[in-house]
This record gives C-alpha cells, structure tokens and sequence, in this order.
C-alpha cells in the first residue's frame, strides 16, 4: 500500500514539476510579446513618431482650389496690362463620402433655380447619365449567363470584369434612349457633368460669367438646403494689350493641358486650374498662379468630416511688373504696321509678309519693345490686315545681311588676321567661278579702311578677312585649299555676342537660329557678310547691345520687378524683388577694338558715304548703326532681307535697336528703298520725343507740389 502510495506521489510530483515548467514557459512567453509590444510601440512614437505625424498631418491637410486672382502683369510704367475681372460664379464642392445619387439630387435642384447651357453634353455624358437613371434596366444590358461566362475567365481580375461589363453595358444603350431625355433633364445633366468634373473637397465651377444677379441670389438664400452649393466670386483673365508675348491662360473648362498634367498635378493643382498656357503667362506661372487655401478635415471613425479648420487662407498671385513701355511699344507698332501696309500694296512684294523691331536698353538687358507684324489678307472682305506677332522677333530667323560685319571684323582683330586702322583694296573677287563684289564698288579698285569697311559697307574688306582666317589662296579661278576650324571660328567668335545663339530672354519657345552645313571657302566668304547663317531680330539686337556697351553679352529681360498684389490695380504692391542684370560673356576683343567699330558704325549715320548718311540730322541727339541687305529665298522665289541695327545716344548709348524685314522683294536688285532705315529714324525719335515729353511732365507734376516748410525754430521767432 505504501508502494503504491509512493508512485502515486511520485506521478503528482511529476505533474506538479511538469505545470510549473508550462506556467514558467508561459509567463516568459507572455514578458517577451509584451516586451516586443512595449519595445514596438516605442520605436514607433520615439524614433518614427514625428514621420507618421508628418504623414497624418500630410493626408489631413488639402489644398482647396478656392478662387484666388492670378497676379496682374504691369508695364514699366504702371499701366495694367492684363488684369483679373470679378465674375459671380456657382460652385460644387463634393466630398469622398458623397455618392451619385446625392449628387444627382442637388443637381436637380440647381437646376430649377439656375439656367445652364447644354453644348458641352457629349453622348457619353448621355449614356452615363442614362445608366444612373435606369440602374435596373442597365444591369440587364448584361445578361447573368454572359457576365458567368466571363466570370471563367481566370485571367481576368475583378476590376478588369468589372470593366468589361460596364463597357459592354455603354456600348448597348441604344441611339433611342441616349436621345430620350426631355430639355429639363439635358439641363440637369449639365449642371451634374460639371460637378463631377473636379476632385473631391476642390471647388469645381458649375457657373461662371453668365451667372445673373437674380440666380446668385436665389441660389444663396438656398445654400443650406444644397449641401456642397456655394456662391461666390470667380475671374476672368483680361488683357488690356494685344502684344502677344504677354501669353494666355487655360479656362477652367480647358483646365490643365493634359500634355502636363503629371507636372501639374504634382504640384497640387486640380484638374480645373487655370494655367498659363503661352509666353509670360506661362514662363512666370509660379508666380502668377496665387496660393490656394490649405484646409483640415477633420473626421469621424466612419470617414465623415465633421469640422474643417482653414490652416491657411488663398493668397492672390504676384504682381509682375515689366520691362516694356507700353507706351513706346504702341507708337513703334504703329510705324511697323503702316510700313509694313504701304510696302506690301507696293510691286514684286508677293513673298513680303512680316517685319519686326526691338528696342532694348544695352546696360542692363532690359526690353523696351518687342514688335513683330504679320499682314495678311482678310479671306472674306479682301483687304489687307495686320496681326500681331511679337513672338516671332525671338522665334523667325532670317539672313540678316552686313548688320553682322562688326561681328566679322572684330573676329578678324581677335584672330590677329587684321589691324586697327588697316586698309585693304575691294576689287571684284573671282571664287569658284564666281564673282564677288561690294555693292558700292562693283569694278574698280579702292582702298578701304576698316572705319570705311563698316561706313560703306564694304564685302570685299570682309571676304578678305575670312579668305586669311581659313588660310585660303586666292587666285583668279579660287581658293586652293581651306582651314577646317574656320567655320568654327567663325560661329564661335558670332556666338559671343548673341549671333546663332539663344539670347537667354526669360520667355519660353526661342530660337537659336539655323547653322548651314559647308566647307567651301564661298560660303565661309557668304557667312563673314551675313547671307549663310539666318539669325533671330532679338539676337541682332543683343549683339549690337554687346557692342554699344563695350563688350558685355547680357541676357534680355521682359520681367522687371515682383511685387506683392496691388489692392486696387492702380497703387503698386511692395517690391519683393528686382530682377538681376545676368551677364552672359564678355567679347574677345579690347576696348580699342571696339571704340574702332563703333566709328565705322558712325560713318554709316554721319560720313556722306555711309550706308544711312543724315538719318538723324538736326536732332538732339546722335547714334551708331549699320545696315544690312541679304538674299534670300521664300516658297523657290528668290527674295530680299533688309535689317538696321544700332544704338543711341553715341556716346552714352540709352538703346540698342534691330529691324528685320525679310522677303520685301522678289526683283533682283530692288533693294533700294531704305525702308529699315526709314522705320529706324521714326523709331528712335519717337523714343527720344516721349522721354522728353516725360521729363516736362515729371517737372510739372514737382512743381504743382506745395513746398513745405520747415518749422521755424525758438530763436527765429
């Protein structure tokens, strides 16, 4: 009995041991999981609880695209060129959670209180407007066997079935009942295809523009029982100007070009902004663009937002204030254009299309004009008519002709190939069979300086610099050999000072210009007087501008300032920042080498031989040019290119100027008309007469001004 009363013992302490050994392995299992938790829950508020924070923070913060103002765009001067015009507008703003039907419902609502056009309807607007009415007639489009049998296709995931059945549903809607719907129900559709249309807690436009006084009012006085429905003030983009460069912006139907959308949208715009969509608008959206309000949702445990607190509140866009005159800008277009009329009702003018001037300040880059003209005839009425295009003095290249020889001869003192003051014979040069001559010396031999080269415009003075560059012999029948570098040389030294290159102007779409393919010493001769190379009329304006303020390529500017939003249109914002004068390069050429050039450009306006003799005569002022003939070629017609550049005053140049009229006649020969030079002469005294007429004005205006004076002091008494 005491036996077996041991093993009983025995097996209990067994059991015993056997329990403890588990309740030990459990409570150590249960320490190290809560150790993990415990060490987990650290690790994620100590070490990751500021990133999750920011992340929280992130998805509870939305940008709301409430309807802020794009910035205004200024002249020089302070006159509003493209402004913002308030317009009453009916917005829809949805909500995750809100679904089709409640959707549906304020729509038609809406519908009764306010007009909306129906063009916009597509017919698959229709069909989807048919499904959400007809939900039942809808899913038997599908029959179930079909939608079994595709179900067996295992390929398919149930997005992509989902897919497939809602296509084959669309696509058996048939032409009656898409043209089913009664004018009050396309009038509902239209109001519900423009609330779909934006992102959810985005604003999007239902209204804007035509909105009557009488709908707004109606529909504000309702806006509790139109959940999502709000009125408020919208703006329509308005320019005041019809230059071109100024650019365009997208409306809200247009909204974001899908081309960028990915860019867009990754900068937090919705799908309806509007955007700058061309040239200023476009270039400096940025800045334009305003801020949009930053809200916070905060929700319930269903996703249902309960409060939203505005973080902060939509700015408008800044003020840009440009570097163009508009003043000077309206008066040159109107010398272009009559010019540019009155040459084309002339003979051989049937290639003539188009003619451009800039006007820009050489010291600084700044952009006083930029004008380009197209004339074109009205199809209906047959009469000539002038458009805009101010863009194509940075984006249309031509042969500009012997504008370039400064560029040409300041090369060859860079290459050591000619000397200040020296002088060479122009005679008629035999090449290739051949001959090539100066306009003004067809054939006899005269000896011409390099003053005189520019003065007269002498190609004979240049072909012999580029004949020594690309170590060329001449011989009666031609060049006996070439220097391979020489056309690089060349185009290199002209790059320099803004020739085949792109200017670096703060405007998007320039042109470099168009480089030939050659090794002949023919073209190389051909490219030292300007008719191989074709050249935009802003580059010949930065070029004669790196020359007028001694060697210094500068990049040209359209934008002045930044300024904070104006109040009112008329007072200016404060500055916030002005833009930098950006030097490009400085030229390979010594002050003397340039004063040198710049006497021959004097010849040109002042020495009875020169290419412009008396342009400014009698005037209060004096400048330096050079003028340019090119042929050229336009639909197989042979043509002529007329160019001017130059600068003004001499001494102290205020402006650079460059006029480009390509094509002005397809008669050899008849080149004669000066018409660059005329429209010069016009342009610059027009210049020099508002700068007067402002310095009168600002006298005037200080003079009006009471004269304060200072208090007297005890003593005076």
């Amino acid at each position: 009995m005491k036996k077996q009363i041991r093993k009983a013992d025995q097996a209990k302490i067994r059991q015993r041991k056997q329990i403890v050994l588990r309740m030990n392995f459990l409570f150590f299992s249960i320490f190290v999981l809560f150790s993990l938790l415990i060490f987990r829950l650290g690790y994620l508020q100590i070490v990751k609880g500021e990133e999750y924070s920011r992340e929280l923070e992130k998805k509870e913060e939305i940008p709301v695209n409430t309807s802020v103002p794009r910035g205004r765009i200024f002249d020089r001067m302070g006159l509003v060129l493209v402004d913002n015009d308030p317009k009453n507008a009916i917005t829809y703003t949805k909500m995750t959670s809100t679904t089709s039907a409640e959707m549906l419902k304020v729509a038609e609502q809406l519908a009764v209180l306010i007009e909306q056009e129906t063009k916009r309807i597509t017919p698959g607007d229709k069909r989807d407007f048919w499904i959400l009415k007809n939900s039942k007639a809808a899913m038997e489009k599908v029959s179930i066997k079909e939608q079994e049998r595709l179900e067996k296709d295992s390929k398919l995931s149930r997005t992509e079935l989902q897919k497939k059945i809602n296509r084959l549903t669309r696509k058996r809607i048939t032409d009656e009942e898409i043209d089913s719907f009664t004018e009050e129900e396309l009038e509902v559709l239209a109001i519900y295809r423009e609330m779909m249309s934006g992102y959810a807690y985005s604003p999007q436009i239902v209204k804007s523009g035509n909105v009557t006084d009488e709908e707004f009012a109606t529909v504000s006085e309702r806006l509790g029982e139109l959940p999502g429905v709000d009125t408020t003030t919208d703006w329509e983009r308005v320019r005041k100007s019809d230059n071109t460069i100024l650019g365009t912006t997208t409306s809200p139907i247009e909204g974001i070009p899908k081309s960028r959308e990915n860019y867009f949208l990754a900068r937090d715009y919705s799908g309806n902004d509007r955007v700058g969509k061309s040239y200023i608008e476009q270039y400096y959206e940025d800045l334009l663009k305003g801020q949009k309000t930053i809200v916070k949702n905060i929700k319930d445990r269903s996703g249902r937002v309960v409060e939203t607190k505005t973080i902060r509140q939509g700015e408008p866009g800044k003020d840009l204030i440009l570097t163009i005159d508009s003043e000077l800008q309206q008066t040159l277009e109107n010398i272009v254009s009559e010019k540019l009329l009155e040459l084309k009702r002339g003979p051989n003018t049937g290639e003539l299309d188009r003619a451009f001037l800039v006007m820009m300040n050489p010291n600084n880059g700044e952009v006083l004009s930029l004008v380009g003209k197209q004339v074109v005839t009205n199809p209906e009425t047959g009469k000539l008519e002038i458009w805009d295009y101010a863009y194509g003095t940075f984006t249309a290249v031509h042969e500009a002709g012997s504008t370039v020889k400064m560029a040409t001869l300041l090369t060859g003192y860079q290459e050591n190939v000619v000397r200040i003051g020296e002088t060479k014979i122009d005679e008629p040069i035999r090449i290739g069979g051949i001959t090539k001559r100066s306009l003004f010396n067809q054939y006899s031999r005269v000896a011409v300086t390099d003053i005189e080269a520019i003065g007269k415009s002498s190609n004979v003075y240049m072909f012999r610099i580029a004949m020594a560059m690309a170590d060329s012999n001449n011989s009666s029948e031609g060049a006996k050999r070439i220097r391979e570098n020489a056309f690089d040389t060349f185009r290199q030294s002209f790059a320099s000072f803004g020739l085949g290159t792109k200017t670096g102007i703060d405007l998007p779409g320039e042109l470099g210009g168009l480089i030939g393919e050659s090794n002949s010493i023919g073209i190389l001769m051909d490219l030292s007087i300007g008719q191989f190379d074709t050249y935009t009329t802003l580059q010949l304006a930065q070029y004669v501008s790196t020359i007028a303020n001694g060697g210094y390529r500068i990049a040209p500017k359209v934008l002045k300032e930044i300024r904070e939003p104006s109040e009112d249109g008329e007072i200016l914002g404060s500055l916030i920042q002005e833009t930098e004068v950006n030097i490009l390069n400085r030229i390979q050429s010594t002050d003397a080498e340039i004063d040198q050039v710049k006497r021959g450009m004097h010849y040109v306006y002042y020495a009875p031989k020169g290419t412009a003799p008396k342009i400014f005569d009698g005037k209060d002022y004096d400048g330096a040019g050079k003028t340019g003939t090119a042929q050229a070629f336009s639909s197989g017609k042979s043509t002529i290119n007329l160019s001017h550049v130059g600068f003004a005053p001499y001494e102290n140049p205020e402006i650079a100027y460059a006029v480009l009229v390509p094509n002005i006649t397809t008669k050899p020969g008849d080149h004669t008309t000066g018409a660059q030079n005329k429209i010069i002469q016009q342009a610059v005294d027009e210049y020099f007469k508002l700068k007067v007429k402002r310095a009168k004005e600002e006298i005037s205006t200080a003079a009006e001004q009471p004269i304060i004076q200072a208090p007297k002091k005890e003593s005076e008494k």
